[in-house]
């Protein structure tokens, strides 16, 4: 269903020689359907990752394939039927047109196979918490993969993510972690660092 192999991504300044600042590296693949969470410090890659992901963001090296195609090959106006990025105000992120659409794939889909959620807000006061549950249950229960990115600031946001998540992915400074739980997760050192006080309600 999707595949990031060896995914790459270099940031860098100056001129005439380039100096390296920020390095993504990713290589993971989702044969099922999934909802996945994931969670990272700010600046650490997440949205860079969702964007490569969509084919808005050119990969330095690797490729991103979606329903067996490669999403950076298909046309700029049908990469959404691929893999869709919300942002946390819900709108689609706009895509970086650098190569003629007409000479780039058709996509082979309607509809996005992979739906990616970034910091959709979990806030117990505006009552769309169960709505937005349902939502990502339904879409994986019609076989998508849901990627659900929440920066956590309270108690109650781990405990949806462990209700809600099949699989998690910590991003920090660049590098991903895999785990099939929050609890496998808070077994990494970085990971607890980044939670601090709150890693002591990640779930048994």
């Amino acid at each position: 269903m999707l595949h990031v192999d060896r995914l790459r991504k270099v940031y860098a300044h100056g001129f005439p020689k380039r100096v390296p600042t920020f390095t993504l590296e990713a290589d993971f693949t989702i044969d099922t359907p999934t909802i996945v969470g994931v969670l990272g410090p700010n600046g650490s890659g997440k949205t860079t990752l969702f964007e490569l992901i969509t084919g808005s963001n050119e990969p330095t090296a690797g490729c991103v394939t979606c329903g067996g195609q490669d999403i950076h090959r298909v046309r700029y106006g049908e990469r959404s039927r691929l893999a869709m990025h919300y942002h946390q105000s819900y709108q689609v992120r706009a895509f970086r047109k650098r190569v003629p659409s007409f000479l780039l794939q058709r996509a082979t889909r309607s509809e996005p196979l992979v739906h990616l959620f970034d910091e959709p807000q979990f806030s117990i006061q505006d009552g769309y918490i169960g709505f937005m549950m349902d939502f990502f249950r339904r879409l994986r229960g019609e076989g998508k993969v849901v990627f659900v990115c929440v920066h956590p600031n309270e108690a109650y946001h781990l405990e949806l993510l462990d209700e809600l998540c099949e699989r998690f992915m910590f991003v920090c400074r660049g590098r991903l972690r895999y785990a099939p739980s929050l609890r496998a997760l808070a077994a990494h050192a970085p990971f607890r660092e980044y939670l601090g006080t709150l890693a002591a309600h990640v779930p048994a």
